[in-house]
């Protein structure tokens, strides 16, 4: 058998240090993993009052695996975040949108024993990735939820170096879709509720900047939204349609 100290959460919030017991026969395609970061994303802080390890933003060191394991090695780094299965079979995994596959396994909703707050974990090879030497391992943690969400929106929605992205919101998400967005040559426009994170914006490589607090209507100039991405906790409600979008993209 093998021991991994964990962290849960708990009727009250309180974080509980704890141990899960796996066994060491590693079956098929899994992966044993000796945990060195973990990202810190809003959701853990809404699972804290349930019975369940707490984190889905890990990195860390393949120990050993499974006789059906093809891609990885002991020592090599690797990352996970929010889905850890699928079914593989249906025509969404078979397309590259696995996300909507009907028997995806997802962060709190199964695996409660296990996370990235957590000495170790075992996870499938098919939802593990290999982490780029020349990133560190704390860089890499928000990347694997954080970074993935906001990438697989553009990602999905063909979005091209030629086309100009709008982005509600500088918190988390918000910080990494700019930078994505920008390194892909992206005209960015960035909206938050007030100037106070204008700076900030410019810096992650925002083109432009509007503060949208008390405002009916967004005047941008001639060049519409060809994608817009809501990356604040709350939805915008009716007031999205105040955003400036080319109306051949509205679905983006």
């Amino acid at each position: 058998m093998v021991s991994f100290t964990v962290y849960k959460g708990s009727n009250d919030g309180t974080i509980v240090k704890s141990q899960t017991i796996k066994p060491n026969d590693l079956q098929t395609d899994q992966v044993l993993i000796k945990v060195t970061a973990s990202g810190l994303c809003g959701t853990d802080e809404h699972y804290r009052h349930q019975d369940m390890v707490l984190g889905h933003e890990g990195v860390g060191v393949v120990v050993a695996t499974g006789p059906t394991v093809k891609h990885l090695k002991q020592g090599d780094r690797v990352g996970w975040g929010y889905e850890v299965d699928a079914c593989g079979q249906c025509e969404y995994c078979l397309t590259g949108r696995e996300t909507f596959c009907p028997d995806r396994v997802m962060y709190g909703e199964a695996n409660f024993d296990q996370g990235s707050f957590s000495s170790g974990a075992i996870w499938k090879e098919s939802f593990l990735f290999k982490i780029p030497d020349s990133m560190t391992d704390a860089d890499a943690a928000p990347l694997m939820c954080g970074g993935a969400t906001v990438f697989n929106a553009l990602r999905m929605y063909g979005v091209k170096p030629t086309d100009h992205v709008g982005i509600i919101g500088v918190g988390g998400l918000g910080h990494l879709a700019i930078q994505f967005a920008h390194a892909m040559g992206c005209d960015v426009t960035v909206f938050s509720s007030t100037d106070s994170k204008k700076e900030e914006a410019f810096q992650l490589g925002a083109n432009s900047f509007y503060a949208t607090k008390g405002k009916k209507t967004l005047d941008i100039g001639e060049k519409k939204i060809d994608c817009l991405l809501v990356t604040t906790s709350a939805q915008p409600g009716e007031s999205i349609n105040q955003y400036p979008l080319d109306e051949r993209r509205r679905n983006c």
